[in-house]
């Protein structure tokens, strides 16, 4: 119930927009770094310093102008420049529907073609978010044509709580994938439900990339998971260049710094922008341990931040019916 709760205010448009006027009063600040690049790159260089990777994206939820695509393609660009600049150890990641994939098809392609060929110019991969199974296909239809087109540089995520995940993680054993549990709400009829069964195929499914993929990222903040890939990698040989671990900005910094001083890859994924609301509701659906991560760091630093996000929903909710 938590759960959906959650998703169902990412989803909302109304608040999406109040968040953007209300700007990150509510606390966001705590997992999001900055509204603009500058503060971003602060953000990785501090990271990198401390021998973790990152991975760049530029926040956006419900664009089907493309005069806003177009937008988010500049910008997006624009941290391509700010990593060369900086020689920062990072990558990009974007949503193929920020760029245009709800307008048209082929506009989005071209949007993300030319991402892919400045970053590719760069030596700088390029990772396609996963969404809503409404945009699976079109998704992997983009990786398609764009591997077709000659392009090594490029990836995506894959979710496991999909029922084809394992299917697809076969199928795509020649490119670098994220893999991570899933954020959205999708029918019983394309994906699990239990958190068990979730837990059992996002297992399986790292398991079979580790041993038959390419480079494999492993996005989560689940101890046991982490426990089980480190024993799995130790038992089957598997070189610590072949995988990282991944993790968001502002969640479990004292994990991420043990994992990275024990010797593994570590990335975290450092979303940036003033269109936070959405993917932060969707951080608290994936896992309600996400809220007490949050509260934890509420408290020790002494502020009511946290409290205030978790809030935001009835807050933006109550500001948006007054206007």
């Amino acid at each position: 119930m938590l759960r959906d709760f959650f998703i169902g205010l990412s989803e909302n448009q109304l608040l999406n927009t109040a968040a953007k006027k209300y700007g990150l009063q509510l606390g966001a600040q705590q997992v999001v770094a900055g509204t603009n690049i500058p503060e971003m790159m602060e953000s990785v260089r501090e990271l990198n310093e401390a021998g973790i990777s990152c991975t760049i994206d530029n926040l956006g939820e419900f664009v089907f102008e493309k005069s806003e695509a177009i937008q988010a393609k500049e910008q997006i660009l624009a941290v391509v420049d700010a990593i060369r600049e900086q020689q920062a150890d990072a990558h990009i990641s974007l949503k193929p529907s920020q760029l245009g994939l709800d307008i048209d098809y082929d506009f989005c392609k071209q949007q993300v073609k030319e991402i892919v060929d400045k970053a590719s110019k760069e030596n700088i991969f390029v990772n396609m978010d996963m969404e809503n199974y409404p945009r699976l296909e079109p998704t992997l239809r983009l990786l398609d044509d764009l591997k077709e087109s000659g392009y090594t540089n490029v990836g995506t995520v894959l979710q496991a709580y999909f029922h084809r995940a394992l299917d697809d993680t076969k199928k795509y054993d020649d490119t670098r994938i994220r893999l991570v549990k899933g954020a959205y709400k999708e029918s019983p009829d394309v994906a699990y439900q239990d958190k068990q069964a979730i837990d059992a195929n996002y297992i399986q499914i790292i398991e079979e990339h580790l041993l038959n993929g390419t480079f494999t990222s492993i996005a989560t903040h689940d101890d046991k998971i982490i426990d089980h890939v480190k024993h799995f990698v130790k038992a089957h040989n598997i070189s610590l260049d072949q995988f990282e671990f991944q993790m968001l900005y502002g969640f479990r910094k004292d994990l991420q710094l043990q994992l990275a001083k024990e010797g593994y890859r570590f990335c975290v994924y450092v979303p940036f922008g003033a269109d936070w609301y959405g993917y932060f509701m969707r951080r608290l659906a994936e896992r309600p341990q996400n809220i007490n991560l949050m509260l934890k760091q509420v408290f020790t630093k002494k502020t009511n931040t946290m409290i205030g996000l978790v809030a935001g929903a009835f807050v933006l909710g109550r500001l948006t019916k007054r206007k």
